[in-house]
């Protein structure tokens, strides 16, 4: 399988990311605010949003929560974290890591413990997510909450066969994520929620060309215009209508009061 330079990807593309990735401010609102709910946060949690590129749920999030601790924001990504503002809000502290240097602890964090840690579509990028999600959950505090949001082995975007596929056979297994936050010793349970998206074709093809998605830096620029010559063909409507369906995987740490 060929391997992605994710980092390489997302500092090319960290200046406008939030331009191109965002489906809209509807669907940055309709996500935090299940991340929020289903983690149960309030304004006393120690959070982390761990694989947070430009911060834009983690903003939202703090906007919601009114946190009293600033919700941590890792990414390995200079640039992605640039975007969250010279200084950055006052809710929201960045930190160059990834998920396995907070997982081994090779990054000092400001709180002993955390209350609540969130991945959202970032799992995809850990090595060995298995050793990672162990080490994450050893930074709860206890009754402390880890989510991971990702998408299932299958979708139904209208992107071209051969990313369709590809993303399939890159795109781990929720139930083994599961398998591995129970190994971590984590009451846990899997949801599966679903966001109707509806797009201009024009903008969600210029998307695809800027590769919103990793699994399209995997592709050169001849197959990008042809995957999206096979697009326009497939799809000749204007507006784009179609389910982003997500797998919300909560663990709870056993302790809590």
């Amino acid at each position: 399988m060929e391997r992605r330079d994710v980092q390489g990807h997302y500092e090319r593309l960290a200046a406008e990311y939030d331009e191109h990735w965002v489906y809209g401010p509807h669907h940055i609102s309709w996500m935090s605010a299940r991340i929020a709910e289903i983690l149960h946060l309030s304004s006393a949690d120690r959070i982390a949003d761990i694989g947070c590129g430009t911060g834009m749920f983690a903003r939202e999030v703090a906007r919601m929560v009114n946190p009293q601790h600033a919700i941590l924001c890792a990414d390995p990504s200079v640039a992605m974290l640039h975007q969250i503002g010279t200084p950055p809000p006052a809710s929201l502290t960045p930190i160059v890591a990834s998920a396995e240097d907070i997982a081994v602890g090779r990054v000092q964090l400001p709180y002993d413990q955390l209350d609540a840690i969130w991945l959202k579509e970032s799992v995809h990028h850990v090595a060995d997510p298995a050793a990672t999600l162990y080490g994450l959950a050893a930074r709860l505090a206890p009754g402390g909450r880890l989510l991971v949001v990702m998408l299932p082995t299958s979708i139904e975007y209208p992107l071209f066969q051969a990313a369709l596929d590809r993303f399939t056979d890159l795109q781990p297994d929720p139930e083994r994520i599961v398998d591995h936050l129970r190994a971590a010793g984590l009451h846990t349970e899997l949801r599966y929620v679903e966001y109707q998206l509806r797009l201009d074709r024009e903008k969600y093809i210029d998307m695809v060309r800027a590769r919103y998605m990793s699994v399209l830096s995997t592709f050169g620029d001849s197959e990008i215009e042809k995957g999206i010559d096979e697009m326009r063909a497939a799809h000749p409507e204007p507006v784009l209508t179609f389910p982003d369906r997500f797998a919300f995987l909560l663990g709870v740490k056993p302790g809590g009061g």
